[in-house]
């Protein structure tokens, strides 16, 4: 495995940019898990990787913008989906590689965070989606931004899956163990209380 020294400089994006929802409508990244909002627990765990922060998200831009380096909004009006914040984040970014996040998995961890750098760096011109278990995970990955034109390409001819178009661009895979608790979605208010209450 690739040494720190050896990892790809990496812009880190940040989703938080949905309807949500599976939140009654609530902006989730702003919910508060443990003391903090979700937001703040990713923030936490990246800050220190990169110098080109950025979230992506549509509203609440004030309070968001403690947390990052630089914000993204989508192009398209009404909550298009994560696609475009990925979108966006390609458009934005600084480096050569695009980590992706989504707020609402605040267990993960830098060790994660990092296996995910250096296993980008063995395969340089394909993205990196991680495999929890037999499912992908797309809204985990490293993206080459010299990729972004077949997003773009792929967008305009509707598409609206960012797993779809990794898997067209031969996306390698990061293997973590079924049921990982680092990557549990907390994308509802009845898993955000169930975590809550393991932390209590």
């Amino acid at each position: 495995m690739p040494s720190t020294a050896m990892l790809p400089d990496c812009s880190i994006l940040l989703l938080a940019g949905g309807r949500g929802q599976r939140m009654g409508g609530q902006d989730k990244g702003l919910l508060p898990w443990q003391g903090r909002p979700l937001i703040a627990h990713l923030h936490e765990t990246v800050r220190s990787l990169t110098d080109d922060l950025l979230i992506s998200c549509n509203r609440n831009l004030a309070q968001y913008a403690a947390y990052a380096d630089r914000l993204v909004e989508d192009d398209q009006a009404g909550f298009p989906g994560p696609l475009a914040g990925i979108l966006a984040g390609l458009d934005a970014a600084r480096h050569g590689y695009l980590l992706v996040l989504p707020c609402d998995v605040p267990r993960v961890d830098l060790a994660l965070v990092q296996a995910m750098r250096s296993q980008a760096a063995l395969t340089p011109d394909r993205p990196l989606m991680l495999r929890e278990g037999e499912h992908w995970q797309p809204l985990l990955c490293v993206i080459p931004t010299a990729r972004r034109a077949t997003f773009e390409t792929a967008w305009a001819a509707g598409e609206r899956s960012p797993g779809r178009v990794l898997r067209q661009l031969q996306a390698v895979e990061l293997q973590c163990p079924a049921d990982d608790p680092r990557l549990a979605n907390l994308n509802t208010p009845q898993l955000l209380e169930q975590a809550m209450n393991l932390h209590s």
